[in-house]
């Protein structure tokens, strides 16, 4: 059964600016509302293989091994340094086109999946968070558990689109001002590499 409580305490969660976010929003200024969606896409999909892991009981082995933690939270950190150097040397980041470029969408999904599967704090946060909304009564726990599952990534599909959204209404204002693109362009980099920090300085 599907709880006000639950879906009060998901929109919560979803709201909540992280990586996802900040990459759904930096894709919607610099490529479009198209590619915002392709970036909600690759970050939805990359709950998945978490929410798995949460089902099938691994996010414990990821929760009591402190090898398997560390090496998932370094990967992820590295990944966002990553994004955080490219985009700042790509000084043509947010100078973008105002009759659109094509738009990759299979690589701008890629990334933001990559973003996401590469957070082992997020098999941790499912592992703690879903089983509380589950009941004690039910007669099949892991039919609601994946239930459950399904309404937060429709949710969370669904928030970033409209974060996304959001970001291309701006964009003419980014068309318009190379200062503008210069600044954004230095503010996600900053972003990104905080990001990465926090990962890599978190606990379990």
């Amino acid at each position: 059964m599907i709880t006000i409580d639950f879906l009060i305490t998901s929109l919560i969660v979803v709201l909540i600016p992280g990586t996802g976010v900040v990459y759904t929003v930096s894709t919607g200024l610099a490529r479009g509302k198209r590619a915002s969606v392709y970036a909600a896409l690759g970050c939805t999909a990359g709950i998945v293989p978490h929410l798995l892991a949460t089902v099938v009981g691994l996010a414990t082995l990821l929760h009591m091994s402190a090898l398997a933690f560390q090496v998932l939270k370094f990967a992820g950190m590295a990944y966002l340094l990553y994004l955080a150097i490219a985009t700042w040397r790509d000084k043509q980041a947010f100078a973008v086109d105002a009759r659109a470029a094509a738009v990759n969408g299979k690589g701008i999904a890629i990334k933001a999946f990559l973003i996401n599967i590469l957070n082992p704090k997020l098999s941790i946060f499912f592992l703690a968070f879903l089983p509380q909304f589950v009941a004690s009564d039910v007669t099949s726990p892991l039919a609601q558990l994946l239930l459950l599952s399904g309404v937060f990534m429709a949710m969370t599909f669904a928030v970033f689109v409209v974060y996304g959204v959001l970001a291309h209404a701006f964009r003419r204002a980014v068309i318009d001002s190379p200062r503008v693109q210069a600044w954004l362009r230095r503010g996600f980099s900053a972003a990104f590499a905080g990001l990465g920090l926090n990962l890599a300085l978190s606990e379990r």
